[in-house]
């Protein structure tokens, strides 16, 4: 693969890792589903898995924040790669802020599994852990 393809497939990842993370902050359900293919598959501990466009709308809906938040991603690293798969893992720390301010509510990572679908990268499945 050449290095431009390459620079191509990590801007792609990276945009949809962040713009996943900015439109769960401001419940933008609409555009975070879109981030998914229609048969993704949305992994979360002690949850059953989270399948189809349907069921993540419901699921993010659900989820929708009642308070200000923020999922800081970070360390993202694309560990393969072609023109149309990849994968990578990133570090999330999520803040919500509350009457004494912003707090760590937890951290975690996610291991993304991302396909180019319909002319941009998508989640095909997201699998969360929580750092202890």
């Amino acid at each position: 693969m050449s290095e431009s393809v390459k620079a191509l497939v990590s801007a792609g990842i990276r945009t949809v890792i962040g713009a996943h993370a900015q439109a769960q902050d401001a419940a933008r359900t609409d555009e975070l589903v879109a981030l998914y293919t229609p048969d993704a598959v949305l992994e979360v501990p002690g949850l059953p898995p989270v399948e189809g466009r349907d069921a993540l709308r419901a699921a993010f809906t659900g989820w929708a924040p009642a308070t200000p938040q923020l999922h800081l991603v970070s360390n993202i690293v694309i560990t393969s790669w072609t023109e149309n798969e990849a994968t990578a893992v990133s570090d999330v720390a999520f803040l919500q802020r509350g009457e004494s301010g912003w707090q760590v509510r937890l951290v975690g990572r996610y291991d993304d599994t991302l396909t180019h679908h319909d002319g941009a990268w998508r989640f095909r499945r997201r699998a969360t852990t929580y750092q202890r």
